[in-house]
């Protein structure tokens, strides 16, 4: 699960979808390192790795290779940029990280290349290209668009810690004994990942993929490249920014994270966005009561809700039909709910529907059925199937920042915001693997320089808060911020289908000019 809300394009019921001011650099300035820059230092060693020659090829890598037929189908091709694992030592051990890359058509406007994240932290970038080039429209062919899978994700070099479940975002349940089996359970994942990972886990941290992307920048012979970072993307994109001021061209972050407020408990004071999302699903599927279930108003809604949690408590729910059941307690019900809110287009909202409708059958000891979809986001989610994706989702997270290591601190924090909010509350506080975590090589990045990035942000985005978005815009002075109101919506350009941030977003991208003043959009209409 991503703990800022659905990766692009994933954004399902039980998708793996779930869940961080000086002088400004002009766009036209001569690349040069800043002071954050290690990459750049001359007599480093890191030559070899910029000027690497990359052996692009066949996206495909087998026949039941769907995602290199889509790629090759669309025009890509995929090489491997080998770089340090430890940039320190450069002559030492390699990765490989995987990329894809649809060329420009129009070589003779051809601007340049961008660079594609798509947030999670964990979520794979190389399959997203055809995607966004088809988002950017007519500028899409000015462009080289490449993917990434950032280091340790996908097809670069992997890590995957033999966990049996896919995401360590859960609930902390409803008492003190779930807690207890929650605070046993995290630890036990962040020893597997010390046992299986100890070389790698110092050295998979944001600061290290933002080295990555420019490595890639200088093997792909570019001066400068842009970037389109969504969630966490905005992060990465944030911090790349901070490290090699003069090398970015044109940069669009969407959904956009408050880099002081980045870290292992990211998700706190997020309650009430939730809540709302929640609210106005729930006012959603009471206009369709005949299809779910669930209740005629949106306050029936709600209290069915409840009664599946507090069922949940007692005893495990079993959803799904054999061979494909997954057993659900308190500690899961929550959270599958707060993955499934960070979309309210009608298509997720039914996802999460047929979801909460076989969690109430459940509730009430009938059997359920669920979708070939829902079945393969609870497989990922609840099962060993997604432990690669939640095994470097969290190694991110507990490398880029410390977390508190007392148990007590969390309970303190989950029983004071339960009162106020006792369904998402005790996911919000809960602890995680980062409490049991060896302390981060590095200090993670702060911002002391003006930027001038696009921002797309809409107000009722459930995992990175508007007041995060705004909050970043506020410490990047010449930054530009689109705001879509009446959204409760994560990830917006390219995927929500408004014109208006798209065309805004697509005008950027072409000429390089940012918007004279912050602009607003509105939710379209639904029907």
């Amino acid at each position: 699960m991503n703990p800022f809300g659905t990766t692009v394009r994933r954004a399902s019921a039980a998708g793996i979808a779930l869940t961080a001011c000086l002088a400004a650099v002009p766009a036209t300035a001569a690349a040069a390192p800043g002071r954050d820059d290690t990459a750049a230092v001359p007599g480093t060693g890191l030559d070899r790795y910029y000027h690497q020659s990359l052996d692009w090829r066949s996206c495909v890598l087998g026949p039941d290779d769907e995602t290199g037929r889509a790629l090759e189908k669309a025009g890509a091709q995929c090489a491997d940029v080998t770089v340090p694992l430890d940039y320190a030592a450069p002559t030492g051990r390699t990765i490989t990280v995987a990329i894809s890359r649809i060329k420009a058509t129009d070589t003779r406007h051809r601007i340049g290349s961008m660079l594609l994240n798509t947030g999670g932290p964990g979520g794979t970038g190389i399959d997203f290209a055809p995607h966004t080039r088809e988002a950017m429209k007519e500028t899409g062919a000015r462009y080289d668009v490449i993917g990434m899978d950032p280091r340790f994700i996908g097809r670069s070099t992997p890590l995957d810690c033999g966990w049996p479940v896919g995401s360590a975002i859960m609930s902390s349940g409803t008492g003190r004994a779930g807690f207890d089996r929650q605070v046993a359970l995290h630890k036990d994942l962040a020893a597997k990942c010390r046992a299986t990972n100890a070389a790698l886990l110092p050295h998979v941290t944001t600061r290290n993929t933002a080295r990555d992307m420019d490595v890639i920048r200088g093997a792909l012979g570019e001066r400068k490249i842009s970037y389109l970072g969504y969630s966490y993307g905005t992060y990465l994109g944030t911090v790349y920014t901070q490290m090699f001021p003069g090398r970015y061209d044109r940069v669009v972050l969407d959904g956009a994270v408050d880099p002081r407020r980045y870290g292992p408990r990211l998700l706190q004071g997020t309650e009430e966005e939730n809540e709302r999302a929640l609210g106005d699903w729930a006012a959603w599927a009471a206009e369709r009561d005949a299809t779910y279930g669930l209740g005629r108003t949106r306050a029936q809604v709600l209290a069915t809700i409840d009664r599946v949690v507090a069922a949940s408590a007692r005893r495990t729910l079993t959803l799904g039909t054999a061979p494909d059941t997954f057993r659900v307690d308190d500690t899961r019900i929550p959270v599958l709910i707060f993955a499934g809110i960070a979309d309210d287009t009608d298509e997720a909202r039914a996802g999460l529907g047929e979801l909460v409708s076989a969690m109430a059958k459940a509730a009430d000891g009938r059997a359920t059925e669920l979708s070939s979809k829902t079945v393969e986001g609870l497989r990922l989610f609840l099962t060993d199937k997604g432990s690669h994706y939640g095994s470097a989702q969290m190694a991110i997270i507990c490398g880029d920042k410390g977390a508190p290591r007392g148990p007590e601190r969390y309970w303190r924090d989950i029983e004071r915001s339960r009162a106020a909010h006792p369904l998402f509350g005790p996911v919000t506080n809960n602890i995680t693997p980062c409490a049991f975590w060896d302390r981060p090589s590095e200090e993670p990045t702060r911002v002391r320089q003006d930027a001038p990035v696009l921002m797309v942000g809409a107000t009722g985005d459930p995992r990175t808060d508007y007041e995060g978005t705004v909050a970043l815009h506020g410490m990047l002075p010449s930054s530009k911020l689109i705001t879509l109101k009446g959204a409760n919506r994560h990830g917006i350009y390219g995927e929500y289908g408004n014109a208006c941030v798209d065309d805004q977003v697509n005008a950027y991208l072409a000429t390089g000019r940012l918007p004279a003043t912050d602009r607003t959009c509105v939710k379209r209409a639904a029907g």
